[in-house]
């Protein structure tokens, strides 16, 4: 069992401002453990398992936080959007406050969609698990609902599976399954992530892409009943399903 932390300190490690900012949010009331108000900043708790409320806001203590986001339409993976809307406005305070090493604070996307594309998206403030959900190395299945503008047939699907050339990289990348669900719905999955590269490799068969969505990451598929815009806490089984690169059906 980890050492007790002061309440303060636990605030902060969870993204809700400075130790001093913590320190006045407890000494005012607006901190609860238990369905009880703490007064004093300095008392202990343990911090793993802590369940604990802030100005009436249910929060859960996370030593790292693993987070899925339903990205909508219109929207940028960018901390400083300049056309779009940031991903990051869609979050609570503390998950972009969180305390990091390096100048940007708080949680990372894993990973960028698009303005354009929709679906699963993974943050996270835990550097070890960005590189092992990204890097081409390790090759974690991304699943992909293409929508096209040119009926599908039989051919482009075979392309795509064989590999085609992007312009960049004389390599040809393949994708690692590919289904064609109806005439302008394709089930695209790769394991590496190049710049636009759904819309590249579509382009490389003679289509375009019209619409695109991510439905899913290793076993993890985008729950439901998470709507666009909406976030939550990955659980045990989240995280366990994204280091599984069988993909369910």
């Amino acid at each position: 069992m980890s050492k007790p932390m002061q309440l303060q300190d636990i605030l902060y490690t969870q993204g809700f401002g400075t130790r001093r900012v913590c320190a006045g949010l407890i000494q005012q009331g607006f901190v609860a453990v238990a369905h009880e108000t703490i007064a004093q900043a300095a008392t202990e708790f343990v911090a793993d398992g802590l369940q604990f409320t802030v100005q009436g806001v249910d929060w859960p203590y996370h030593e790292k936080a693993y987070v899925m986001l339903h990205k909508p339409m219109g929207t940028e993976c960018s901390h400083k959007a300049s056309t779009w809307p940031s991903i990051y406005t869609l979050l609570p305070p503390p998950l972009r406050q969180r305390p990091q090493k390096g100048p940007v604070q708080g949680v990372q996307a894993v990973g960028r969609l698009d303005q354009d594309t929709t679906g699963l998206l993974l943050l996270t403030d835990d550097g070890n698990f960005i590189h092992r959900m990204s890097s081409p190395r390790h090759h974690v299945p991304k699943v992909y609902d293409v929508t096209t503008k040119h009926p599908l047939d039989d051919a482009q699907v075979q392309k795509l599976l064989a590999g085609v050339v992007l312009d960049d990289d004389p390599k040809p990348v393949r994708a690692a399954a590919c289904e064609a669900v109806a005439g302008h719905h394709l089930r695209l999955t790769l394991t590496d992530g190049k710049y636009h590269q759904v819309k590249r490799m579509l382009a490389a068969v003679g289509n375009r892409v019209e619409g695109l969505h991510r439905s899913q990451i290793g076993a993890l598929a985008l729950p439901t009943d998470l709507l666009p815009g909406q976030w939550r806490w990955l659980s045990a089984a989240d995280l366990a399903a994204l280091q599984d690169k069988t993909l369910q059906p």
